[in-house]
């Protein structure tokens, strides 16, 4: 299956000139933890991503405001995948670089789409439950070196 069959389609994305409060917004109003970073809203080649996490860590933790550019805060040498790429080539770039969301841009470089954990998981259009969703996030997000953390987990009910 290809990328372009389960990724989120022209997401909304910011500028390097925006705002932490501006992404934090966009964040709520369209349910996700993740902006792509463009160079400019009609090309909307990829600079870069912002996340929750960015905003919270390397914003807020240290004393940063919401007056805070994006290009501040943003990821950049994001690893992307192309519309044509195979859904496992997203999976691999999210579980080498420990990431939960992959962009997916075109060949001049421009954002298309989005590829999120829990689109991998419900690929296909199949229902799965979210105890499968949690199997494939823990695979996703098992440490690439080898060491695991200790952690035990309930299992859940099994999908029927």
């Amino acid at each position: 299956m290809k990328a372009e069959a389960i990724m989120t389609k022209d997401p909304v994305c910011c500028l390097p000139n925006d705002t932490a409060e501006r992404a934090a917004r966009l964040m709520k109003d369209n349910d996700c933890g993740c902006i792509p970073v463009v160079e400019q809203l009609q090309t909307r080649k990829l600079l870069g991503v912002i996340t929750d996490r960015d905003i919270a860590l390397r914003g807020v933790a240290n004393g940063r405001g919401a007056d805070t550019h994006v290009r501040e805060l943003m990821s950049t040498g994001v690893s992307c995948c192309s519309p044509g790429s195979d859904v496992a080539d997203a999976e691999r770039i999210m579980a080498r670089h420990q990431v939960r969301r992959v962009p997916v841009t075109d060949d001049a470089g421009s954002c298309v789409g989005i590829i999120a954990q829990a689109d991998l998981a419900r690929r296909a259009g199949r229902e799965v439950s979210d105890a499968e969703v949690g199997r494939i996030v823990e695979r996703i997000s098992q440490p690439t070196d080898g060491a695991r953390a200790e952690m035990h987990v309930e299992p859940g009910p099994s999908a029927t």
